[in-house]
């Protein structure tokens, strides 16, 4: 089993994360707090349709408390959509990754594009973050993926998933996003046959570590095109606007269900 602390299932009983599909919904900052909570609560009523994958929410930071209170005794676990990679210190504004596993988090988000291109967040800082999630029981979330179409991206995907997993401890848990961020917001998903070559060198640079590694597609993800993405060899989908309708992301996990 993964060693996360406090992830249990409805019953109380120790869960790994990371035993089957799975499912992210990353809400960025498109919804209200008063939209978030109605979200989280919605999404707790039909937790039980999530049996057949680990389906987890990352909403924003102030709306955490409250996934605790709408999603703790249910089946869908909730992340940070970032965090500090200290626990404590002069750090105003900033959010600790103990706090985050004091609120029950599972997992934390570190080194999205938007990080990285508006906050200049290079991946020295994203193997910080890394570093200190996995050190607070979390699971870290990276996200990781090349600008630009045409470009090399198994030589760039890979470097930034060296410097992730060099800065986390080997027995660790990582779960990669792979999103190429031309793809983000984009009419459709990545080819196939691109996803499948980066992910087997996302599986070739974990190869050689004792820690679960688990490799998610994001990008434009949307219903109708999980099959496909399946075939690239993916543990699971990040998804992010067509998230941000309970009814969506509920398609979405039906249609990958029914592909199990």
């Amino acid at each position: 089993m993964v060693a996360t602390m406090g992830v249990t299932n409805g019953a109380g009983v120790p869960v790994d994360p990371l035993d089957r599909p799975l499912v992210g919904a990353g809400l960025k900052m498109y919804l209200s707090y008063a939209e978030t909570v109605r979200y989280l609560w919605s999404l707790a009523a039909i937790a039980d349709e999530f049996d057949g994958v680990r389906l987890f929410v990352l909403p924003s930071f102030p709306a955490l408390a409250q996934a605790r209170l709408a999603l703790g005794a249910s089946r869908v676990l909730y992340g940070a959509q970032d965090g500090h990679w200290e626990e404590r210190g002069p750090y105003t504004g900033e959010v600790s990754p103990a706090m985050l596993s004091e609120l029950g988090c599972t997992f934390m988000e570190v080194g999205h594009a938007e990080r990285r291109r508006q906050f200049s967040e290079d991946d020295a800082i994203v193997g910080r973050k890394a570093a200190a999630a996995a050190r607070n029981g979390l699971i870290p979330l990276v996200c990781v993926g090349e600008e630009q179409a045409g470009s090399d991206a198994v030589a760039l995907v890979g470097a930034q998933a060296r410097a992730a997993l060099t800065a986390v401890a080997d027995d660790a848990a990582v779960v990669f996003a792979y999103e190429p961020v031309w793809a983000i917001g984009a009419a459709s998903v990545a080819d196939p046959e691109h996803v499948a070559e980066v992910v087997d060198a996302l599986r070739g640079v974990g190869s050689e570590r004792s820690g679960s590694v688990r490799i998610l597609y994001g990008g434009s993800v949307s219903a109708g095109a999980v099959e496909r993405l399946l075939g690239a060899g993916i543990d699971g989908l990040f998804v992010g606007r067509s998230a941000l309708r309970v009814d969506d992301l509920r398609r979405i996990v039906a249609e990958l269900v029914a592909l199990l």
